[in-house]
């Protein structure tokens, strides 16, 4: 799905500026000295906050939860286009943080203490020679090669055995073929892990990630068929002529906006012998592009810009409803920069009545600490298959959108942090691949 995330690049003067910055306003804001914390904010901040607030809020914290035990190094990340400064702050009863972001003037524009995650390790996935083998592919429809990776598991095709395949499907954006979001490769994990299990796996680099601009054919529009479908469906014809591969056995797993064309994949792949939904949006992208937009901005509290932002996108939603209506404002610009055509599609495209259609196994798996798509679209997923007998759903309390562990609520911030695929997730893929009940 859409990450209203920035990419930003500072160097590392700018970091160590930054790093000072906040070390100075900790002391100030640890000594109770609110007047000096409160000069340094810009001035959209100051007509919201007042220094007292500053003055009482350290000892506040110290009354409630005891003394302050010790202190974390500083560290940055890269969300919504800011670089926030953090550290965690251990006090006797709970571990906190401090959260600071500047404009490029130096002054703050945002400061709030909340819980410290959860350290959660998870252990990292290694490719073994001895056990997996990966070649490298071509892919793609319409004369586009995208470069790919065939993870085999080497041991069932050194004897001769013909495999499962499932062939993985990236979510929106220019995605290469591990999925990469920072330190963080969900779709090289999958794979490595699946091969293990005896399934192999296709991964390519998307259109968009490969020829940028020029990823429509000449006579055809941007939209999901363009972006996604039509190199997916090439990918599972690909698959069952591997001589390695079961032609009965192939699979469609969709991750995100993946997730959400799955269904319609499999349809016009002919016979897959079933999908995955992982993440997967049941909702219309515009309704959800407002939700993850609303709790992003909560994330650094609400300011008259982020509130223009706000206003300004849920107008462009608006307008995208009354597409094909006397209603629909040409001059009002469309979410994303996408064009009218990939929103048309979007509009007419129901994901819930494909799913319903299929009569091939679907295996539905949703993070419950997933923001960017939630327990919402997981329900939605589950009224549709009800009646399809070959469907299971299962729901994960500990993970996000990236199938990261972790405690707490979600944040952008736990991107820029390395936790692989858990072994759990890819054992429930691999039992329903084999079909077994996935619990």
């Amino acid at each position: 799905m859409v990450c209203l995330c920035g990419s930003i690049s500072l160097s590392r003067a700018q970091n160590d500026r930054g790093m000072e910055r906040a070390q100075r306003i900790y002391e100030y804001f640890v000594a109770g000295q609110g007047d000096s914390v409160y000069a340094v904010l810009n001035a959209e901040a100051k007509n919201m906050l007042s220094p007292q607030v500053f003055k009482d809020t350290y000892h506040q914290l110290e009354a409630q939860f005891g003394p302050l035990q010790a202190v974390g190094a500083w560290k940055c990340d890269e969300a919504q286009g800011l670089m926030f400064y953090y550290r965690d702050m251990t006090f006797l009863r709970y571990t906190l943080r401090l959260l600071l972001a500047f404009d490029a003037d130096g002054c703050m524009n945002t400061i709030r203490v909340m819980p410290a995650p959860e350290q959660v390790e998870t252990p990292q996935v290694v490719f073994d020679e001895e056990v997996l083998e990966e070649r490298e592919i071509v892919v793609g429809a319409d004369g586009y090669r995208l470069p790919g990776t065939l993870t085999l598991p080497r041991v069932a095709v050194a004897a001769g055995r013909k495999v499962p395949c499932i062939v993985l499907v990236h979510g929106s954006g220019p995605n290469d073929r591990d999925e990469t979001v920072g330190p963080n490769k969900p779709f090289r994990d999958l794979a490595w892990g699946l091969a293990k299990q005896g399934i192999a796996v296709i991964r390519y680099d998307k259109r968009t990630k490969v020829y940028g601009a020029g990823i429509v054919p000449e006579g055809k529009h941007l939209d999901m068929d363009t972006e996604t479908c039509d190199d997916a469906v090439a990918a599972v014809t690909f698959a069952k002529r591997l001589p390695e591969v079961a032609v009965d056995s192939v699979f469609v797993l969709g991750h995100s906006q993946g997730g959400l064309m799955a269904p319609r994949i499999a349809r016009r792949s002919g016979s897959v012998a079933g999908i995955i939904i992982l993440a997967g949006p049941a909702r219309s992208l515009e309704d959800m592009l407002v939700e993850q937009a609303t709790y992003l901005a909560s994330l650094s509290g609400e300011t008259n810009e982020s509130k223009a932002q706000l206003d300004g996108l849920r107008r462009q939603v608006a307008n995208v409803k009354r597409l094909g209506t006397p209603d629909f404002n040409d001059s009002i610009p469309l979410p994303l920069g996408l064009p009218k055509e990939y929103w048309e599609y979007v509009r007419r495209y129901d994901a819930v009545n494909e799913v319903s259609a299929l009569k091939c196994p679907v295996l539905v798996l949703q993070g419950e600490r997933d923001y960017q798509v939630t327990m919402q679209d997981y329900s939605l997923w589950l009224m549709a298959l009800l009646p399809n007998r070959h469907a299971q759903l299962k729901s994960y309390p500990s993970l996000n959108h990236l199938l990261q562990e972790g405690k707490g609520k979600s944040t952008p911030l736990e991107y820029n942090e390395a936790h692989p695929v858990p072994a759990y997730v890819v054992e429930d893929i691999a039992g329903f691949v084999r079909g077994k009940d996935v619990r």
